[in-house]
């Protein structure tokens, strides 16, 4: 019941946050209803249980948000659908990456990726793009179960 009543002032923070960036995004001719920030929230709640994660003070919507408003490929038609998609992919890729990458930095590759080599293609970037990449930052951490390879020596 705790619990509850804990995630419900933290989804309540949430929307008002969320809310708050539209002040912004209005700039680049996009704005999120009521109904789309509950949609994000839900969305929120349970990319973050699928991929066992959990967020204390900060959402990574709103930093989703500020990244991606003003790119040329984002429209106030795909707007909230393209975010929901995005934080779906931002969590997966945080797991997929070892947590070796921090949020911030994550949020600047899947952005610099998306308007440049993925054309605006949310497949794209998670299927082939953000795959290649966490990969690769798994084959050269220390960190990975598997086996680490520096110069074709085990270690």
């Amino acid at each position: 019941m705790k619990e509850d009543f804990m995630l419900i002032l933290s989804e309540k923070h949430l929307t008002s946050l969320i809310k708050k960036t539209n002040e912004y995004t209005v700039q680049f001719g996009l704005c999120l209803t009521d109904s789309d920030i509950h949609e994000l929230v839900l969305s929120r709640r349970e990319c973050l249980s699928e991929q066992q994660r959990i967020e204390f003070d900060e959402s990574i919507l709103d930093k989703l948000i500020f990244a991606f408003c003003d790119s040329d490929y984002i429209c106030q038609d795909n707007y909230a659908e393209t975010i929901a998609r995005l934080q779906s992919i931002f969590y997966l890729y945080k797991n997929e990456s070892m947590d070796e990458l921090t949020d911030d930095e994550l949020i600047d590759i899947m952005r610099n990726a998306f308007d440049t080599e993925c054309y605006g293609s949310l497949e794209y970037l998670e299927e082939t793009f953000l795959e290649d990449f966490a990969r690769n930052v798994r084959a050269n951490t220390r960190s990975f179960i598997g086996r680490y390879k520096k110069n074709d020596e085990t270690i």
